[in-house]
């Protein structure tokens, strides 16, 4: 048996000892959440597609199921894959506004620095952004983030609320007239995702992960223009 508070009901988010109960020979019970008479965590039966479904629909259920009840550990390689896409993106839109054409190494050397400049762009943006919303909730919410480990969860979360990220390189490599549509789309879908991800972790209404998303955005949209200024994104 697990130590109390080990798992989270995904119905209420109170603490909960165990997720199920097996008392052998195949036999398996759902615990029952003491607090609202519900099972404990029902997607322990779900197959993952079905998970991963519900998590895209942004059901708070499936957000806790994830978060809490299960030892995912890919939010650090995730980041980093969807900063590459992010990257990726970026660096095309600067090959497809430049007119040379040479072959020499010396080209294709500069356009794979490009690479490397767009990733640390993005890389900044990125961690600007996360900034300006741990700074909002510790100064609206200081009891929300007490120890350390309320912030590696938070920032677990936001990480892996980012994965709608990865829908970037599809937009781009099948390219059509609706292509800037669909990244503004997949922008406010990952924004969706944070807000979901700050308020299932940390308990929170509605209003509060997008006073923190807006206040993020601001930081980042500030390092964007310090970029612009400084002309690194050219």
């Amino acid at each position: 048996m697990a130590a109390l508070g080990a798992y989270r009901c995904i119905e209420c988010s109170r603490e909960a000892a165990e997720l199920y109960r097996d008392y052998q020979r195949g036999v398996l019970r759902i615990s029952i959440c003491k607090s609202c008479q519900k099972p404990v965590d029902k997607y322990i039966e779900y197959d993952p597609v079905i998970i991963l479904i519900n998590a895209v629909l942004c059901k708070a259920q499936a957000y806790r199921h994830i978060l809490f009840n299960t030892k995912i550990n890919i939010h650090g390689k995730l980041c980093i894959f969807c900063l590459l896409c992010e990257a990726y993106l970026r660096w095309l839109q600067l090959q497809d506004s430049s007119q040379n054409t040479d072959p020499d190494d010396l080209i294709r050397y500069a356009k794979e620095w490009d690479f490397y400049r767009m990733f640390g762009i993005a890389s900044l943006e990125q961690t600007s952004f996360l900034v300006g919303i741990f700074i909002s909730l510790w100064w609206m919410r200081p009891e929300m983030l007490k120890t350390k480990s309320d912030f590696i969860l938070l920032l677990k979360a936001l990480l892996l609320s980012s994965y709608g990220k990865l829908l970037l390189i599809p937009a781009v490599i099948w390219e059509h007239d609706y292509t800037p549509l669909c990244l503004a789309f997949i922008k406010v879908f990952v924004l969706i995702s944070n807000s979901q991800a700050i308020r299932v972790t940390l308990n929170l209404n509605r209003i509060l992960p997008w006073l923190a998303i807006f206040f993020g955005l601001i930081l980042e949209n500030g390092v964007v223009c310090l970029v612009q200024k400084l002309r690194w994104d050219v």
